[in-house]
């Protein structure tokens, strides 16, 4: 009998796990501790189901298990469920232990933190900024999903390779926020309260510790600093000095004192200067004249003590740098005319060169200069109101997230509170600002969406929709985005014609706008391809998929996420068609690239073993089947929650499968358990309630329960033809099961023009041979036996006979 592991309060030291393996709990076998601070300990522990995997386990030490910050440890797991984005280290699970403490695994990364990576490479400053842009994409993507990660550092940036190709994770998201201390950094306290962080990249309002009026902009002070070292290899403040201060003295630093620019920095670090020029592959006074100007304004904007006045989004600094690289005016830079003509010059070098030969022969040059003076500053304005847009978008996602702390509050808080909250604010606080409202609204409905809130989602792009129109006009991009954000909403409610009028309005836009081969159309033709395919529009919708796929795999490189949706999607519609060996090699190399892109446990890779399990399904491996639908429920429960749409397909997917394999009590229980959701995360006329009454009737029926079964039968065939259009195949499926159910209670009258026309309608939809028209036919031979009409049970009996014959010398 194997030794039960010891608790972790038990597990050996640090010193000690680095010998043996510490044990275990539940599906983690602990390898080996990776890091301890005052609230918690972090392992690289081994995940032995449903996947194989190595993952970073993060525990909370006893004593933050109380049941507010447990609530908050939720609220956390729900918002970190839906972020998505290839620098942020992926939430695989949380729980707790069996002593009661909560934990997340997070993906595990093999890497090192992004200043040693650098340093190691001698990489020069350009290659350092791309990198940087792509750690601000990453914070600006968990910002907008109400994430602030409070303790960016290097150590908490790493670079791991993919392709090849440099790729920086950021890691530890949200815990900090959840826990209010952070797990793997020593952290200071005092009796009157936390500081929360790491000193040296510490913002200033984050060293008042009072932690209530934190938001995203402490976010781009670490960034900021985080610049500041890429950039010179020294930090603002020198870390030893600081780390001997005392704690008022370290806060009044943070606080008051200004740090050098970047290039007087270079400067301070004498012999140490060549090092680091080294390092960027340059020498000390290339670097300081590289760094003089832009990156010195840049950087030391991120670092402002005011946060008013630093950049509002990390967007916002990432467009800078990104000008900067193209020798553009940066924002934070002075407007003078000077500076704007020397980024014309180098944006220009041999034109301006060519003016300038050409003025010593031309007075006209004056005029020329005096033109390109107006486009800069066209250019010019253009950026700053796109900055000030972005700014006031995210003041607004600030006073959203304020929401979302329970001690402003006073109460526990859930994403979709927070959310019901800012769409509240929206109509009063943004009402003279309609592109910003817009914006806010769409993303809002987005996330509603997301969440399977359909009802506030409908409305939120409803009101992002009007307001584009009013702001933009009636034809415009940002119409056809909302069009298209409602038509995906009335597909997921069922609502396949309101979603097919809605994606050809927006399609139709697009190419009178002249937008037809990019994402926007990519995105657009695949809600239409979904509406078209679920009222039976097959080829229309095949076709839309192959014209997506094109468009995708130019723009993503082949592998991309939106290739293994499409993927997903097409194998899905072949297979409903019948085309199996069409389906299966599109639906593993869609479950290949989600894994590759998103690692072994996410939403995608669910739905991709949702789509797979189907394939194996049809072709007779049951347990395949049924090993993947488990493994793509409990996936979804785990990270989506319970009552979470696309839990409830699998719980769909599973309940068919139950059926065929006989297990009928299995089917009903299934059934049952997605009609409790009805009219919560399902609304009342969804497919999948039509379907769950379906699977549940007619296992009511196979288990001798025709009563029971009837009332069910009946509303899902009501449902179904209410939704589908007419000869629909799924209403023929629906109309000859109620049929069989009616033979059973010996209603022969009524049950025969329903059989009659099932099979009909069955015949003409899938053809002569499918499983289901054949199935459609022994139901009519059944009812003429019970109704005492051996001539016609004779004529149905001899067609099936007749084409099993048929069947077999094809075969031969």
């Amino acid at each position: 009998m194997p030794e039960e592991p010891a608790p972790l309060s038990e597990q050996p030291t640090l010193d000690q796990a680095h010998s043996s393996p510490p044990g275990s709990f539940g599906r983690y076998r602990l390898l080996q501790r990776l890091g301890e601070g005052g609230m918690g300990e972090v392992w690289l522990a081994e995940q032995t189901e449903p996947v194989h995997r190595q993952v970073a386990l993060k525990v909370i030490k006893a004593g933050m298990d109380s049941a507010q910050v447990v609530a908050r440890f939720e609220a956390e797991r729900q918002a970190l469920a839906l972020m998505d984005h290839p620098v942020i280290a992926t939430v695989f699970d949380g729980g707790t232990t069996p002593q009661g403490r909560p934990y997340f695994a997070m993906e595990y990364v093999k890497g090192e933190p992004i200043t040693v990576y650098c340093d190691r490479q001698r990489l020069a400053t350009p290659q350092r900024l791309e990198l940087f842009m792509q750690v601000c994409e990453g914070v600006q993507h968990a910002h907008q999903k109400g994430i602030i990660h409070r303790d960016l550092k290097p150590s908490n940036v790493l670079v791991t390779i993919r392709d090849d190709r440099p790729v920086p994770k950021i890691i530890d998201f949200g815990v900090a926020k959840a826990t209010a201390h952070h797990l793997t950094e020593r952290t200071l306290f005092t009796e009157l309260g936390v500081l929360i962080g790491t000193p040296e990249y510490m913002s200033p309002e984050q060293a008042e510790m009072g932690g209530l009026d934190i938001d995203t902009r402490t976010d781009i002070y670490a960034l900021g600093v985080l610049l500041y070292e890429l950039l010179t290899g020294a930090l603002p403040f020198d870390r030893k000095d600081l780390r001997q201060a005392g704690l008022a003295e370290i806060q009044r630093i943070i606080r008051e004192k200004d740090p050098p620019r970047p290039s007087t920095r270079i400067t301070q670090l004498g012999p140490a200067s060549t090092e680091a020029a080294k390092n960027r592959h340059t020498e000390p006074r290339r670097l300081i004249g590289d760094l003089r100007g832009d990156l010195d304004w840049i950087t030391m904007r991120a670092l402002e003590k005011d946060r008013t006045r630093r950049y509002q989004t990390a967007n916002a600094l990432a467009a800078d740098v990104r000008r900067h690289l193209s020798s553009e005016p940066v924002s934070a830079g002075p407007p003078s005319a000077a500076y704007r003509a020397g980024k014309f010059v180098r944006r220009h070098r041999f034109g301006v060169a060519a003016a300038v030969t050409l003025v010593l022969l031309l007075a006209a040059f004056a005029g020329a200069m005096a033109v390109q003076a107006r486009r800069i500053a066209r250019e010019r304005d253009k950026a700053r109101l796109a900055t000030q847009k972005a700014e006031q978008i995210n003041a607004f996602v600030v006073g959203m997230l304020g929401a979302a702390d329970p001690r402003v509050s006073g109460r526990d808080v859930t994403v979709a509170s927070v959310l019901d909250a800012a769409s509240a604010r929206v109509e009063k606080e943004l009402a003279g600002q309609p592109e910003v409202k817009a914006a806010v609204l769409a993303t809002l409905g987005t996330t509603y969406e997301g969440l399977g809130l359909y009802a506030p989602a409908r409305q939120a792009l409803q009101a992002a929709l009007d307001t584009s129109i009013a702001a933009y006009g009636p034809e415009h991009l940002e119409v056809a985005r909302a069009l298209d954000g409602l038509g995906r909403v009335a597909e997921s409610e069922g609502n396949l014609r309101e979603a097919e009028r809605l994606g050809r309005e927006s399609l139709a836009m697009l190419h009178r706008l002249g937008e037809t081969d990019g994402s926007d159309a990519a995105d657009v033709k695949v809600n239409l391809a979904l509406a078209l395919e679920g009222l039976g529009k097959g080829a229309e919708a095949e076709a839309l998929y192959r014209e997506v796929l094109t468009i995708e795999r130019r723009l993503e490189g082949g592998r991309g996420p939106k290739v293994a949706a499409t993927l997903n999607n097409l194998g899905v519609l072949l297979g409903q068609r019948g085309d199996w060996a069409g389906a299966e090699p599109l639906q593993r190399e869609a479950l290949d690239i989600v894994r590759a892109v998103s690692g072994p446990e996410h939403p995608d890779v669910a739905a991709g073993m949702n789509s797979l399990g189907a394939v194996l399904e049809a072709k007779g491996d049951l347990a395949g089947a049924e090993r993947l639908y488990r493994g793509s429920l409990d996936m979804r429960r785990r990270l989506l929650g319970p009552e979470h749409p696309d839990t409830t397909r699998s719980m769909y997917a599973l309940a068919y499968l139950l059926r065929a394999k006989g297990d009928h009590d299995g089917a009903a229980r299934l059934g049952r358990d997605i009609l409790a959701l009805r009219g919560r995360a399902l609304p009342d006329a969804h497919p999948m309630v039509a379907g769950a009454m379906q699977i549940l009737g007619a296992s009511l029926g196979d288990l001798g329960r025709p009563g029971e079964a009837e009332p069910f039968l009946r509303e899902s065939l009501e449902l179904r033809r209410r939704a589908l259009p007419p000869g629909h195949w799924l209403i023929a499926a629906a109309e000859s099961t109620l049929g069989s159910c009616l033979t059973a209670e010996r209603q022969f009258r009524e049950a025969e023009p329903l059989l009659l026309h099932g099979f009909e309608g069955l015949k003409a939809a899938k053809g002569e041979g499918h499983e289901l028209t054949l199935e459609a036919q022994q139901r009519l031979v059944v009812l003429y036996q019970a109704w005492n009409k051996p001539e016609k049970a004779g004529e149905w009996r001899a067609k099936l006979e007749a084409h099993s014959v048929a069947v077999a010398q094809s075969k031969k």
